[in-house]
């Protein structure tokens, strides 16, 4: 009796549902939103700091800070440019 492989494996999902164009189209769409929500985590990470830490130099709360890293919510740009400083990073935004 042979084992099946039933091991999930995100890039072969993600090929598979990219097939579809409704969701090839959202995946597209967020791929801004994702870049941006993965540079605030990397520069937040390498400073060793927590979401609570960041928040109060952000003069903002944890739960904000939270939501931003989830993508649960469009933030502003003044909120995005306070968090930047709060990085000393420079927000910068391109139209290409």
């Amino acid at each position: 009796m042979s084992q099946k492989n039933n091991s999930y494996s995100f890039k072969k999902d993600l090929a598979n549902r990219l097939k579809n164009p409704e969701f090839r189209q959202a995946w597209e769409d967020s791929e801004p939103e994702f870049n941006l929500t993965c540079q605030l985590i990397e520069a937040r990470l390498a400073q060793k700091l927590s979401q609570r830490d960041l928040a109060q130099i952000a003069h903002t709360t944890q739960a904000v800070i939270s939501r931003l890293e989830t993508m649960s919510f469009n933030p502003s740009l003044a909120l995005l440019q306070k968090i930047a400083t709060a990085l000393n990073k420079k927000l910068t935004i391109t139209l290409s």
